[in-house]
Order: structure tokens, then sequence, then C-alpha cells
């Protein structure tokens, strides 16, 4: 099997992509992000005996928290990058180490029963009698490049031999990835929290260790699910507090006549920093797909150049990215192989990377991001074509639909609202994602839709219209504003008096793509969250068994047909 990988909905036959990605990811570049992943849990085994002994290493932090970042689906496709990470990984690792043994500090605490044998070899060079009995991600190293594709080949997902094993190995990885996703987000703009990167080493470490069973394992997977509502908390702090909170706005979804830039993804502070740099130059901004929300802060509807929304989901960039004419800067997870046509207009930057697409640098000792470049390339193009006219309303994230509350509970006592669906999560290329655009227009008309995230694409430009003046799609932005949908729900929970959140009228019907769609589900389970069911598929990493438990446990549950379901879920 030349590569396996099954972290996102899109795995070849719902088992896993074996040849190439779905997503484009080749053989090569699998290898180096599965060996990469396996640096990231050695150096964890030495961060958590590290922080045992009050040593906190941030340039370590900072890194894998990038590394697990950069492996998320879509983000980056440049090979070379992540083996330029593995080497930074080893070194960082190796130097952890050194500092934990210039400390007086033991590596681990079986240095002291280390087996004759084990002694032996270490006569023979084969390492410290305290290296002996750590992990082969602790202690392997080389500078090799071939020798990296020969240990990548080894270390990947199968290695784990048990599937249950290996299926709540990954979902802990998973939702990791997913958590350090927004937790870097939160940490561009100046916010950070020690415990997340705590917990993030500590889950790494424990998918090494063979006495931990299912039981130990799911106990981790539930706990990553507490930090995943941390991290959630913390990027909101920051969004909120730098750019203030979402507002109900009206976004433009045509165009202008002045040349732009499409801006994609989701870091709002490379949102901050684009728009002050082509404030006066002529040159228009326009989000695209998650950057859509950016529309909804006070903070960025000064700028009169940030004109509105271009195009759609991610996963029709192919076709939007050509007709806009202008520069694209992707500034996160979501890019797709460019076309020709437009490649030598498409940007990166942060963790997002692909091989010939120039990349824009991080900022040195805190500065901005240069973005001169972009801008030059901008004004040398023409205006984006019209691919569409109007309106579409969002920005009813929880500080604005708090301010609602009552108007929403009288609509529920009244009996003009029955029910809210949870629809966010994210959209994608398969055509089984239709079922969301037709179960969104079949609801009863009394039910409101609370979405998030990409998702929101397959329904929020359809004619749904309003309860009493309420939307029938409330859009709280991102899928990293997820949170603000259960900040919602906990508030009616407090304002209708009840003592269980699922004792609210509110069904959850998640379509979920990637690894921030994971940790947002075991944010969920974390709360107590039941009966939350996942489509168009359920991950191909979960084992039956795995599946078992979470069906019986939580009431997990997937999609059928939009008929059947909707009669489910309204309780006919």
């Amino acid at each position: 099997m030349a590569m396996f990988c099954y972290q996102c909905q899109e795995a070849a036959n719902c088992t896993g992509c074996t040849v190439k990605g779905v997503c484009g990811k080749t053989e090569s570049l699998a290898k180096a992000q599965d060996l990469l992943i396996y640096i990231t849990k050695g150096i964890s085994i030495y961060g958590v005996r590290a922080r045992e002994n009050g040593i906190v290493n941030k340039e370590v932090d900072t890194f894998i928290m990038e590394s697990l970042f950069a492996t998320i689906t879509n983000a980056n496709f440049d090979r070379n990058i992540f083996i330029e990470r593995v080497r930074k990984g080893l070194s960082l690792r190796e130097g952890l180490k050194n500092e934990l043994l210039n400390a007086g500090i033991k590596l681990n605490d079986k240095g002291e029963n280390a087996s004759w044998l084990k002694k032996i070899f270490n006569l023979f060079g084969f390492g410290t009698e305290e290296e002996l009995n750590l992990p082969d991600a602790a202690v392997w190293f080389s500078n090799d490049l071939k020798a990296f594709d020969e240990k990548a080949a080894t270390v990947g997902v199968l290695s784990t031999q048990n599937e249950d094993i290996r299926s709540l190995r990954e979902l802990l990885i998973y939702g990791l990835k997913g958590m350090a996703a927004y937790a870097k987000h939160a940490n561009n703009l100046g916010y950070d929290d020690e415990g997340l990167h705590a917990f993030t080493q500590k889950g790494l470490a424990s998918t090494l260790d063979d006495t931990l069973g299912v039981n130990e394992l799911v106990a981790l997977v539930l706990e990553c699910g507490k930090y995943g509502v941390d991290a959630m908390a913390l990027l909101d702090k920051a969004n909120t507090t730098s750019y203030g909170n979402p507002e109900i706005t009206k976004v433009n979804i045509g165009v202008k006549t002045n040349p732009a830039i499409l801006i994609s993804g989701h870091d709002l502070k490379d949102m901050e920093e684009l728009l002050k740099q082509t404030e006066g130059t002529g040159v228009d901004i326009y989000t695209h797909s998650e950057m859509l929300p950016a529309n909804y802060y006070p903070a960025f509807k000064k700028y009169k150049h940030l004109v509105g929304n271009y195009g759609n989901a991610w996963w029709k960039q192919n076709q939007e990215f050509e007709s806009f004419n202008g520069p694209i800067l992707m500034t996160t997870n979501c890019i797709v192989t460019p076309k020709a046509s437009y490649k030598d207009r498409i940007y990166t930057t942060g963790v997002t990377g692909f091989p010939g697409v120039k990349h824009i640098a991080d900022g040195i000792n805190g500065k901005a991001k240069d973005f001169s470049q972009i801008i030059k390339q901008a004004k040398k193009c023409a205006a984006p074509v019209e691919i569409e006219k109007g309106e579409i309303v969002g920005g009813f994230a929880h500080n604005q639909v708090i301010a609602l509350a009552d108007k929403i509970v009288d609509a529920v006592k009244s009996g003009s609202i029955k029910r809210f669906f949870v629809m966010a999560g994210c959209d994608g290329r398969m055509k089984s994602r239709d079922y969301y655009t037709e179960f969104a227009q079949k609801l009863p008309k009394d039910a409101i839709i609370l979405t998030a995230g990409c998702a929101k694409y397959k329904y929020n430009k359809l004619n749904l219209g309003d309860i009493g003046g309420i939307p029938r799609v409330l859009d709280a932005g991102q899928c990293n504003d997820s949170y603000s949908l259960v900040v919602i729900a906990l508030k009616l929970k407090e304002v209708f008096g009840l003592d269980d959140i699922n004792e609210l009228p509110i069904s959850y019907n998640i379509a979920w793509y990637e690894q921030k769609a994971v940790i947002v589900l075991l944010a969920l389970l974390h709360l107590g969250v039941k009966n939350i069911h996942l489509g168009p598929t359920l991950p191909a990493f979960l084992s039956p068994n795995v599946v078992k438990v979470l069906v019986d446990s939580f009431g997990i549950g997937g999609i059928i047909n939009v008929d059947d379901d909707i009669d489910m879920f309204m309780g006919a």
C-alpha cells in the first residue's frame, strides 16, 4: 500500500485513500505528513515530562500546534515544507531532551530498572538506558531523506494493528488537529492557553502508550472535547475582543468596478493586515468561503474597500478564482490544486502552502506581513467578473442572538418556532451533499436553522423567509465560530429553565468534512449533547466497535434520506 489516509469525509470508498488522496495529496506528501505527526508524538513525550518538572518550552508548543494545523486536510501540499518541519522537529526534540538531562531530570520513570539486555545494548552504542525505555518516536533520528521515507512507511495510521485502538488514537489525533487550528488563530491575535498545549502533548504522547486500552482512550477522546470547548472559547474571546461582536449584516454578493483581491480561509489577523495595507490603494477586498463572516465584525466595517463576498464554498474555487481576475490570498486550509489559468495569481500564507505558488512569510518580530507583492499584482488586473447579484444576511453569533432572546423565546412559546436545527459544519464536492440543500428546503416553515462553517453555502442563498422577523437561517460565522452555537444552546437552556441541554427543541444534523469538524463533535459530546447526526457519511476512521460506543453512549447517527430524516427529527 503506497499510502493510507482516512482523516477526511472524502476518504476513498469510505475506507481510505491508498494511492492518491481525493484531496490531491500524493504518496510522498502523505508520508512526509505521517512522519511529522510521528515526530510531534516523540517531542510530546519530553514535553509531558518537562511540564511535570515545571519546564515549559514555548517554541516546542508553537511548533507542535503549527505542525498539527499544517497536516489538516487541504492546508498544505508542499512536501518540502514538511521535510523542513521534520528536521526542525528532530532538532527541537533533541534540544528539549538535553534540557531535561542538563536539569538532572530523568527522561522517564523506568531508566533505573533497565534490563541487563538493555544495559548491554547501551555498551554497544544503542542509546542510553533511559532512551531504551522510551518509545521509538522519542529516540529515532536521521538527517537522510531516504531514511525519512523508509521510516514514514512504518509509522502511519496502519502501524497500529488493533482496529479499535487505531480508531480511537486517530479520533484523538484528528480532534487535536482541529483544536490546534483554533488555538493557532487565537495565538495570532496574542491569546494563548497553557492548558491547551499541555493536553495536546499529553494526548499525542498517549497514542504511543500500548498499555492504554479502549476505556482509557475513550476517556482521553472525551477529555479532548473539554479542551476543544476551551479552545473555541479562547478564539471567540480573541476575535470579539480584537474586532467587536459580530452584528446582523447584509453582505453584497455582486461586484464593483475596481481591481480587487480575494481573501479566503479563516484567519482574521491576516484580514486585518490586508485591509490596512490596501486602504487608499484603489484595490477592493472581497471575502471568499469561510472568510465571509469577516464582513460581520464592526472593526472591519470601517474599511469602505471591503465591498462584499465573492463566490461560494471552498470546493468551487477552480471556477470562481478563474473569473475573479485578481489575486487570491489563502490564509488557511481549503486550498485545492490550482488551475494553470490562475496559479500565478494565488498566494498562500501561514501554515498553508502549495508547490509553485507564491508564499507570503510571517512578519519578523511581531511586525505585520508584507502584502505589497499581492497588492502590486492586483493593480494590474481587471475587475472581477460578476457571477451573481444580491445580498446575504449573517452575523448571528451568540451576542447578537442573545440580544434577540426574548423575541425568540416568545416565538417558541407561541408555537411560531417549533424546532431549531443545528446544521453547522463543512461543504464539499460530493453530490450527496445536495441532501443538505433539500433538507433546508423541506423543513417545516416553523423551523429555524442555526449554522456556522461553509456548510451554510448549501442553503444561505435560498429564499427561506423568516418567522416574525427572525430569519430562518441564522449564520453564526466560520466553523471557528461553532462555539457561538454552543453558547446559544446553553442560554436557551437557562432561559427555559431546563436541567438538560437535550430537553431543548434543538436537533443536530451536521455535515462534516475535516478535522475541525471532529473537534466540534467532541466538544458537543463533552457538553452532553446527544443524538447528533453526521453526514453525508460517518467517518471512515470510526471502527464498528467505536461507532457502537458512540451510538450506545451518545445516540450518534448518520443520515438516510431527507423525508425520513425530517420525520424522525420532528417526531412524526
